[in-house]
C-alpha cells in the first residue's frame, strides 16, 4: 500500500537505515515495513504524526503540536505589535497623527535652517534693490540677487514643507534688517557684493552640514537623504559658481569691465544661487 504524504517532509541527511527495512532507498513505508518505535524516537521526524489509512496503510501529516515559530526566528503579530506606545494613534488635537521617530532636536534645527534660509533671501533682496537703483544701474547684477533671493526663499518653504511632513511645528525666527549700502572704495560694489555672496554661500553650506550631523546623531536617515538630495550637491555648485564671479571681478577691477560683466549676467540664462 502506498503511503500518502500530505505534508511534505526533507529525509535530506537523515541516516534512513534504521528506520527503513527495505532495500530501496524509494521504496513506500507500510506497517510492517518501517520500525516505528525508532521513528518516533528520531528528531527528523519528531513533528510528524500518523494515522492508520484503509486496513494496511498509513497517512503521515504534521503535527499540530508543531512549533510556530518560522525558521527564519522572525514572528510578526501586527495585531499584537501595534498595541505598542509607538503606534497608538494620539487623540489630542495638537498632536501630529503622522510624526514618528522625529527627535525635537532634529525640528529645532530644521527650524533654524529656515531662519538662515529667510536671512539670507532678505540679503540678497537687498542687494537686488541697491543695483537696481537709477544712480547704480546694474542691471545683471540685480537681476542676479533677486534670483537668489527667490532661490533661498524657495529653500525655506522646502523646509517648512518637510517640517510638516514629519509632524513638526514650524516657528519662524526673527529675520535681522540687512544694510542697505554695499558701496566699497577699494574693491568696488559689484566685487565687495560677489565676496560677501561668496561667503554668505559657505555659511549656508556649514549650517546645512551641521542640519545633517544632527540628522544623523538622531539616527534619522530619511532626513539626512532629504539634506543630501534637496540641498548639499546644489550648494556645492553654488559655491563654485560664485568663486569665479570672484575671481573675474577681481580680473577686471572697477573699470569699464565691471559693466560687461553686469550684461553677462543680464543674459546669462540661470544666474541664480
Amino acid at each position: 500500500m502506498f503511503l500518502e504524504a500530505i505534508s511534505a517532509i526533507s529525509l535530506q541527511g537523515s541516516n534512513l537505515g534504521p528506520l527503513l527495512n527495505s532495500a530501496s532507498a524509494n521504496a513506500f513505508l507500510t506497517p510492517s515495513s518501517c520500525n516505528w518505535g525508532l521513528l518516533s524516537r528520531s528528531s527528523s521526524f519528531s513533528n510528524l504524526a500518523l494515522s492508520r489509512k484503509r486496513n494496511n496503510g498509513f497517512a503521515v501529516y504534521a503535527s499540530s503540536k508543531a512549533p510556530s515559530v518560522p525558521l527564519t526566528g522572525v514572528v510578526f503579530q501586527p495585531f499584537e505589535e501595534v498595541k505598542r506606545d509607538d503606534f497608538i494613534v494620539p487623540i489630542v488635537p495638537q498632536v501630529s497623527l503622522a510624526r514618528q521617530r522625529f527627535s525635537e532636536e532634529c525640528e529645532a534645527a530644521i527650524n533654524e535652517q529656515i531662519s538662515v534660509e529667510y536671512n539670507v533671501s532678505y540679503l540678497y533682496h537687498s542687494l537686488y534693490a541697491y543695483f537696481d537703483r537709477d544712480n547704480v544701474a546694474m542691471k545683471g547684477l540685480a537681476k542676479f540677487f533677486k534670483d537668489s533671493s527667490e532661490e533661498e526663499r524657495d529653500h525655506a518653504q522646502k523646509l517648512m514643507k518637510y517640517q510638516n511632513k514629519r509632524g513638526g511645528r514650524v516657528k519662524l525666527h526673527t529675520i535681522l534688517s540687512p544694510p542697505a549700502e554695499f558701496e566699497h572704495i577699494e574693491k568696488g560694489d559689484a566685487l565687495y557684493a560677489m565676496e560677501l555672496t561668496l561667503s554668505l554661500e559657505k555659511l549656508t553650506n556649514e549650517k546645512l552640514l551641521n542640519l545633517h550631523s544632527v540628522a544623523d546623531r538622531n539616527n534619522d536617515p530619511q532626513m539626512a537623504e532629504f539634506i543630501e538630495n534637496e540641498f548639499l550637491q546644489e550648494q556645492v555648485e553654488d559655491i563654485k559658481e560664485v568663486a569665479e564671479y570672484v575671481t573675474q571681478l577681481r580680473m577686471v577691477g572697477k573699470g569699464h569691465g565691471v559693466w560687461h560683466f553686469d550684461k553677462m549676467l543680464l543674459h546669462e540664462g540661470d544666474g541664480a544661487l
